[in-house]
This record gives C-alpha cells, sequence and structure tokens, in this order.
C-alpha cells in the first residue's frame, strides 16, 4: 500500500516529491556543511565558470529559480564560510558578481558526487539517473517549468540576458 493516496493532485505529489527530495539533500549534504539551497547556487555557479561566465547575484537567482534576496543572503553566508567571493562589477556598482573560491571549487565537486549518487538512488525506480523514464520524467518536469506563472508579466533568463547585454 502507498503512504500517498493515488487520489492526490499533481500539485500534492510534486510539493510532497520536492519536500522528501530537500531533506534528503540537506541530509547528503551536511558532512560538507551546505545546505540543499547552497549547494544549488555553488553548483550553478561553478557549471557557469566552466562555460566562462561569472553572473551577478541576479543572473544566479534567474538561473537557480530562488529570490534576488534569497539568493543575496545566501551568497554572504557562503562568503563567509569561505566558499565564495563577492565583488562589485565595475561596469554596474549595483550589481555583485560571484566566483568560486579555491577551497568552494573543492567542495563543490565533492558535493556534486554526493549529490549524483543520492539522485541515482532516488531514481532507482525509475531506473537510476540515466534511465529512459528517468528522461522522460524529467522532460515532463522541464516541460512545466517552462509555463510562466503570469504570461504578461514573466520573463525569461535569456531575455533578460540579452536585454543586459544590449545595455553595456
Amino acid at each position: 500500500m502507498r503512504s500517498v493516496s493515488e487520489n492526490a493532485t499533481p500539485g500534492f505529489l510534486v510539493w510532497r516529491l520536492s519536500m522528501k527530495w530537500r531533506v534528503a539533500m540537506d541530509r547528503a549534504l551536511a558532512p560538507l556543511s551546505l545546505t540543499h539551497a547552497q549547494y544549488s547556487l555553488v553548483a550553478s555557479l561553478y557549471g557557469m565558470h566552466r562555460d566562462g561566465r561569472q553572473p551577478s547575484q541576479r543572473q544566479l537567482a534567474d538561473h537557480t529559480g530562488l529570490e534576488a534576496l534569497y539568493v543575496s543572503k545566501l551568497a554572504r553566508a557562503l562568503e563567509a564560510a569561505g566558499l565564495v567571493d563577492r565583488t562589485r562589477d565595475p561596469a554596474d556598482p549595483r550589481a555583485v558578481r560571484l566566483t568560486l573560491t579555491a577551497e568552494g571549487r573543492e567542495i563543490t565537486r565533492r558535493a556534486i558526487g554526493v549529490v549524483q549518487d543520492l539522485l541515482d538512488q532516488l531514481l532507482e525506480p525509475l531506473g537510476g539517473l540515466a534511465g529512459e523514464r528517468t528522461k522522460a520524467f524529467s522532460h515532463e518536469l522541464a516541460t512545466l517549468l517552462d509555463v510562466p506563472l503570469d504570461p504578461s508579466q514573466e520573463t525569461t533568463y535569456s531575455q533578460r540576458e540579452h536585454s543586459e547585454k544590449e545595455q553595456s
């Protein structure tokens, strides 16, 4: 017998799954002194740096889907822990650029390995991280994430990024 009702709404199931995974991530990342939210920032920052980008806090907020004020708070905590450097953007003194420190890169590499192992475990019922059902599941989730909450006010990350480049 399943612990969640067969008649549960998709919204309830997504919420329950996200809570379950967040708890699992927090527990798995605790030995590295990271929370799931902090991991979201450092892993995204790691990937963006690998692609040659040094994002602003705003760009990182857009990328992660977190509120800009929350990203700022997390970035300050990560800076205090010695994992992130925050510097003013010389072209825009209002913007703060983020980079991983050497220690931040090392911790992030380790954390990515921990998270990959955890995701493989959590996704085992769908064939693991590389499974076909997992790929289809990811596609369906991405489809839902692409739907704007308010189409008249929603701008995509790429539209904002393009606008920022034009202003430079």
